[in-house]
């Protein structure tokens, strides 16, 4: 076991070990799964989709041109990653200077602090922050503080419903869009969110990450394709936690049934904390026994002072006798729940291999023409 007086605060290289978490993130992806591995748990990376610059800058090119010359009286700056790359395009274009030109009198309005970030690097100042963090509260705030017939530029963001802007449109003159980056579905041949979807709803996964709308979106399409998707929902109203950065990632989570744990800041920090805080505190199954206590934690179980990895019919058999505390289990029941067999005979194979890797005699005790417990 980990020597946790050697770990920093807040920190425990175990304290995700027997988790398996899924990560549906494309950008940023590494920080997020090597933090994540860092405390022990088994990732499965699998973006749903991904993050891509435009095909051409042209287009780029073009909406910069055409924002320089309107001088927009309104600037509403999504994505600090859109900034940053709308800025980078327009300085090799030679166009950089005459855009912080053009936007230097523009009351500049941001959807959160990176995108203030990405602001203030192009050398500009913003004059507020959306109070919700989305792009539909900066619409909000545009409509309700600026007078109507004004030019506003919109950096989108790769995913906004067309009616936001139809919003802004029906109160402005003018209105115009620059779109640095698109999101776009993974290659063909990208098997990952696949197995992604089976791993969910086969029992294979604990806990799915999310950081943004649109990757929901695309897992629950994904799903729907392979006719999978009311299973991968029951998976998440059950033993799969959902994970989402903050409400509006979360929300199409929400439409879906499923509730969703989100951190109170909306930072990738917080939202590995909570995961950690979450399935240590809610998705560790303990019992006493007669043999001592057991945790079963994902897809290890702590009995007698070790920690064993349990292959997936093991671990379902042995979560199903740990839910019941002590009741009789029937051999039907226990079969039943078995990946890819429901055979009596595969269940006693199966009984007899768990009892072997747990190594604890006694511990699954057979009641005779009934079924198994756990002798507690």
């Amino acid at each position: 076991m980990t020597d946790i007086a050697e770990c920093p605060p807040g920190f425990r290289p175990d304290q995700l070990e027997g988790f398996r978490i899924g990560v549906t993130s494309d950008r940023r992806s590494a920080d997020l799964i090597d933090a994540l591995a860092r405390r022990g748990a088994q990732v499965l990376h699998a973006p749903t989709l991904r993050m891509a610059n435009a095909v051409s800058d042209e287009p780029v090119i073009d909406d910069t041109r055409a924002i320089i010359a309107a001088r927009p009286d309104v600037l509403l700056a999504t994505t600090a990653y859109g900034v940053r790359r709308w800025f980078e395009v327009a300085d090799a274009a030679g166009l950089g200077e005459d855009l912080v030109d053009a936007l230097s009198d523009t009351a500049i309005l941001v959807r959160g602090p990176k995108a203030r970030g990405g602001i203030r690097a192009a050398g500009l100042n913003d004059v507020g922050m959306s109070a919700e963090e989305t792009t539909e509260s900066l619409i909000d705030e545009v409509l309700e503080k600026y007078p109507p017939g004004l030019t506003v530029a919109v950096q989108l963001h790769g995913f906004l419903n067309p009616s936001q802007l139809d919003r802004l449109r029906d109160a402005h003159d003018r209105v115009i869009t620059v779109e640095p980056y698109r999101w776009i579905e993974p290659d063909e041949g990208d098997e990952r969110v696949d197995r992604l979807i089976d791993a969910a709803c086969s029992g294979g996964l604990d806990c799915i990450t999310f950081t943004s709308a649109p990757a929901v979106h695309a897992l629950f399409g994904a799903a729907e394709a392979r006719g999978r998707y009311d299973d991968l929902v029951d998976a998440m109203c059950g033993a799969v936690v959902a994970a989402a950065v903050g409400p509006v990632t979360a929300q199409p989570l929400v439409d879906a049934g499923i509730t969703p744990i989100q951190p109170d800041r909306y930072r990738m920090g917080a939202l590995i904390r909570l995961v950690c805080e979450h399935l240590e505190s809610s998705r560790v199954l303990r019992l006493e026994t007669r043999h001592g206590p057991i945790a079963l934690r994902g897809s290890v179980v702590d009995v007698e002072d070790r920690r064993v990895a349990l292959a997936p019919v093991a671990l379902t058999i042995l979560r199903t006798l740990v839910q019941a505390r002590g009741s009789v289990v029937g051999r039907e029941r226990l079969a039943s729940g078995l990946p890819g067999t429901s055979d009596l005979h595969a269940l006693e194979v199966a009984l007899s291999r768990l009892r072997q890797t747990l190594g604890v005699p006694g511990l699954i005790a057979t009641v005779v023409k009934r079924g198994y417990r756990i002798d507690v």
